[in-house]
């Protein structure tokens, strides 16, 4: 009976030390689970400054002027009087087909031409002797001694003659065209520089085989002016909107590192540049091309290139970091007396067109170690900072950070810790 009650005790201290112990681990998670959460953010006074909206794209390098020059004439290259890199003035000789071939051409085609003249002279004199007779025939009749036959006869004669004649003409003519035409091809064989330039590129070598077309010939080379150079962007569809002739920007090349050249929006190109079409990847750019105002002479055509075109610049506005910006879908806000009304008040708290509200721009401001939201209008941005055009006064801690807290965390009234960041005390201790 002893051990027995023994046991009863034992059981009694296990079961109350268990409960006890699960006691304190409710009491615990009840406590912790009401503990308000604080969000640690960083902050940054909003400030006027100046904002430069850039556009960015990359491209190439090219001439501002270049001049592809294709065969015209088929033939072998039996001259090259120039190299790639050579500097060439306008109606010096570059290169030369061999011209046998045309030189025959145009042997034949003058002779076909003496031949046509020969017979037009004939004809001519012929044509002479032939109206004389007429007319004189014509006298005869007149006097009544050459009956109508001999008339008919006679004018009959002179209008064939006079009719062969015309005919020799048109020969001579098609003669002459075929000799010009001759000529003209047999000079094709001449390749000459078309304007003051530098030879960019040289695609045959001496002893080359060319095939010549007024259209599609063997390109042989190419002049460009090498003093004035541009580059040559694709910017995306969303962004050409911003950019105008005449907009200044500044181009790095890959060749020459971190060295800017300055550069001016000449041409901003009409057709789109669409790449990846009806898949995912669908891509819709404009061509720009920005002039080089100093490009030097290390610049190639071809090189690679990034551009920054500042499309807008304002001065003294007031900006927050561009981070500090987001998106929310703001919620309706029910009156008490819509609640008490029922059914058809709250269906009127929907918006009117029946869409669902629109994500609006806000950012989040710290008073009195809690976050509030505000609605913001904002302008134009830069890398680093967007303009402010309405919705702050100009002396309030902005939200700079942590991106998930500005993005998702942080909601009207949240409770934060705060902490000035990096960009800030870098600006104060300037």
């Amino acid at each position: 009976m002893a051990n027995g009650k023994k046991k009863s005790k034992k059981k009694l201290i296990i079961f109350g030390g268990l409960g006890g112990l699960l006691l304190v681990v409710i009491l615990l998670v009840i406590l912790g689970g009401s503990k308000e959460e604080i969000i640690s953010v960083q902050t940054e006074k909003v400030a006027k400054r100046t904002i430069t909206q850039v556009v960015s794209a990359t491209g190439k390098i090219n001439p501002v002027f270049e001049v592809k020059i294709t065969a015209e004439a088929s033939g072998e290259i039996v001259s090259l009087l120039i190299r790639e890199g050579d500097d060439v003035r306008k109606g010096q000789l570059l290169a030369r087909i061999k011209p046998d071939i045309y030189d025959a051409q145009k042997t034949s085609a003058e002779a076909r031409l003496s031949q046509t003249k020969a017979s037009q002279n004939s004809t001519a004199a012929l044509l002479d002797k032939v109206e004389s007779e007429y007319k004189r025939v014509q006298g005869l009749f007149a006097k009544g001694l050459a009956s109508d036959s001999e008339l008919e006869n006679a004018k009959s004669t002179y209008l064939q003659t006079l009719g062969n004649f015309e005919s020799q003409k048109s020969l001579v003519a098609q003669a002459e065209a075929s000799l010009k035409e001759a000529n003209e091809t047999l000079n094709k064989t001449y390749i000459y520089a078309p304007m003051n330039g530098t030879i960019s590129k040289l695609n045959v070598e001496l002893g080359e085989r060319v095939i010549g077309s007024a259209f599609q010939g063997t390109e042989i080379l190419t002049v460009a002016d090498l003093s004035q150079m541009e580059a040559t962007v694709e910017v995306d569809e969303n962004d050409v909107v911003l950019v105008a002739v005449g907009d200044t920007a500044k181009i790095q090349i890959d060749a020459f590192g971190e060295k800017e050249f300055k550069g001016t929006v000449t041409q901003i190109g009409n057709s789109a540049i669409t790449s990846g079409l009806g898949t995912q990847d669908e891509v819709v750019n404009f061509e720009v091309e920005i002039k080089l105002l100093d490009p030097g002479d290390q610049v190639r055509p071809g090189m690679s290139c990034d551009t920054d075109i500042q499309t807008d610049t304002k001065q003294n506005v007031w900006s927050v970091p561009i981070q500090s910006v987001t998106a929310r879908i703001g919620e309706l806000k029910k009156e008490p007396a819509a609640e008490e009304e029922g059914s058809a008040v709250q269906a009127s708290d929907k918006p009117k067109n029946g869409k669902s509200n629109k994500p609006k721009e806000v950012v989040f401001v710290i008073d009195n170690n809690k976050a509030k939201m505000i609605e913001v209008k904002t302008g134009i941005s830069d890398d680093t900072y967007i303009e402010i055009l309405s919705g702050l006064k100009g002396t309030e801690d902005v939200v700079n950070g942590p991106y998930r807290a500005i993005s998702k965390d942080l909601e009207d009234g949240k409770t934060v810790s705060t902490a000035s960041s990096k960009r800030k005390d870098s600006e104060e201790s300037q």
